[in-house]
């Protein structure tokens, strides 16, 4: 007998289809403001720490302000608890989405050693680009800002974001639908990534758009002060539950 695919089928959403997740997403923050508002918080803490290291040693904190992108949905995966509870109709209480990464430890543990492991090459990256150019040392935060605002070190600007872009863009690849995949189905990691990345081969132009409303809704996070990453961040989380409902299709009946 044939051994049924451990791979669920993958379907087409139109373009308009994150501007729905993002709706979804708020809906879910505004059914659930307690626990979700902690998760936002958290990130809030998490833009605070990085402002802290960049006053002493800004290019690590350029390199962990990517990370916090890269790592973002793994750190997520209690918000994704939160949709699924809606969704379910079950009451929402902080306590056990706090441990939903526990449903599937194996398969979360080798997703997040692999999301570290990028957020630490994409770190070395950084300060290799910084050393590259900047080889007589490190310039000061005004001086780094009035230099990367003359023409002649726009090459270090193309140079430093279109290495961060390569990073970002595998982490999102795999990580689209990965880490609620795995609290939801259970699946391990390399179905979960391969899973992502059909989606996104499947959806380029969706899932682009999607990707910068992240970046805008994070970056209109950092821009206020971090504040605004505790209502960005959840509202993020839960609609990326909802992206990962749509896009990914049941594996038996009953899914």
């Amino acid at each position: 007998m044939r051994q049924p695919s451990p791979f669920p089928p993958v379907r087409r959403v139109g373009l308009a289809a994150p501007l729905r997740w993002v709706r979804a997403g708020a809906r879910d923050l505004a059914r659930a403001p307690g626990p979700s508002l902690f998760y936002g918080l958290a990130f809030a803490l998490a833009g605070w720490s990085i402002y802290f290291v960049f006053q002493f040693a800004y290019a690590f904190a350029y390199g962990l302000t990517w990370g916090f992108l890269l790592v973002g949905p793994y750190m997520s995966t209690g918000l994704y608890d939160i949709s699924r509870r809606l969704q379910a109709g079950e009451r929402v209480r902080l306590a056990p989405t706090l441990l939903a990464w526990r449903a599937n430890i194996g398969g979360f543990s080798v997703f997040s050693l692999v999301l570290t492991v990028l957020m630490l090459l994409w770190s070395r990256a950084s300060l290799i680009v910084f050393a590259l150019y900047f080889s007589s040392g490190l310039p000061s935060v005004k001086d780094l800002v009035l230099q990367t605002l003359s023409p002649e070190h726009w090459d270090f600007l193309l140079t430093y974001f279109a290495v961060g872009a390569a990073f970002a863009q595998i982490a999102f690849t795999i990580s689209v639908v990965s880490i609620p995949m795995m609290m939801d189905r259970n699946t391990d990691a390399i179905v979960a990534a391969i899973t992502s990345t059909r989606a996104m081969f499947e959806n380029p132009l969706a899932l682009l758009l999607w990707a910068v409303l992240i970046v805008a809704l994070t970056a209109a996070g950092f821009a206020s002060g971090f504040l605004g990453l505790i209502v960005t961040t959840p509202i993020v989380g839960h609609a990326t539950w909802h992206a990962y409902r749509e896009l990914v299709g049941p594996a038996q009946a009953g899914d």
